[in-house]
């Protein structure tokens, strides 16, 4: 399924930290790595504190240095240089799609909080204008002695075939690294229930908490039946079904299972209209705890049906 990966790098540590994850994928998948620098049009003199690289000389030997870094660990690597061309997402999701890339690692440079949402303008438009899916990692000044483990992954489901996008590469993933899949599901509560359903379990909350424990009941036997698929295809899986609002209730999941990699369907909105939106997505990727591997949605062709993910394929 992962045939080539794309890794972008700017020349600063912050966006090395996505190397050691490029380098153990590249080697699981047995996939070769691109290592990618593009050269922007107006670029600072520093960026994250380091030089900008501004000529293609200097670009390639960062480049020639990284990869030897990658190589050293036991996977193929190539590099590339291109100048940019209408935005810096733009030129990556084009070089991605040029290159035959379908998966793009990178970090993500932001931080917590209203920065986070709006965090990866580059990151996220990557994966709006282009169809490869991408890693990304939280920065960290180790650069490329961060460490990437992937040894158990999250995959969150809400019973809609958008969100069962994710689990075929989930699956993918977790049969080269021997990883663990948990399947898990939030289902709300009478207080932390939002939008109109919210309103409505205000007004008559005993309902409302029925209906609820109705739904819990049957997000079991949903996630078990995706679990027993993802069994039959040789991954250990798991499920769980857990109570309160999402995000929050996802994040202590995620650090209570220790959890490696979350991987999560989005439709690929951005900045404040994913912020306006409440995406889930969108506020987990912010929370910057741990990497999220991000699937776009695919587009249903004109009177098709989305296709549900198939963990054989």
């Amino acid at each position: 399924m992962f045939r080539r990966l794309l890794v972008p790098l700017d020349g600063s540590r912050l966006a090395e930290s996505a190397l050691p994850a490029a380098a153990e994928l590249a080697r699981r998948l047995q996939a070769p790595a691109t290592l990618l620098h593009v050269l922007e049009a107006s670029a600072p003199a520093t960026v994250h504190g380091h030089p900008h690289l501004r000529t293609e000389e200097q670009a390639r030997a960062y480049l020639q240095d990284a990869a030897e870094w990658v190589a050293a660990r036991g996977a193929r690597v190539e590099v590339a240089v291109c100048p940019e061309v209408e935005g810096v997402a733009t030129t990556i999701a084009r070089q991605a799609e040029a290159s035959g890339a379908d998966l793009v690692v990178m970090t993500s440079h932001g931080q917590g909080g209203l920065r986070g949402l709006l965090y990866g303008r580059v990151a996220q438009q990557v994966l709006q204008r282009g169809k490869a899916p991408v890693l990304l990692l939280p920065p960290s000044d180790l650069g490329r002695q961060a460490v990437f483990v992937c040894r158990r992954l999250m995959v969150p489901l809400d019973g809609s075939e958008a969100s069962e996008t994710a689990v075929n590469p989930a699956t993918h993933i977790g049969r080269a690294c021997q990883a663990e899949l948990l399947f898990v599901w939030v289902v709300p509560t009478v207080q932390t229930i939002s939008g109109e359903r919210g309103a409505a379990a205000k007004l008559m909350p005993t309902a409302a908490a029925a209906l609820l424990d109705v739904e819990a009941r049957e997000a079991c036997r949903y996630l078990e039946e995706v679990a027993s698929r993802v069994r039959a295809a040789g991954v250990a899986a798991r499920t769980a079904v857990e109570r309160g609002e999402p995000v929050q209730v996802l994040l202590e999941t995620a650090a209570r299972q220790a959890v490696d990699l979350i991987v999560m369907a989005t439709h690929g909105r951005s900045g404040v209209s994913a912020l306006w939106a409440g995406s889930v997505t969108s506020r987990v990727v912010a929370a910057g705890q741990r990497p999220v591997f991000l699937v776009r949605v695919p587009l249903p062709q004109t009177g098709q049906p989305e296709a549900r993910g198939d963990p054989t394929a």
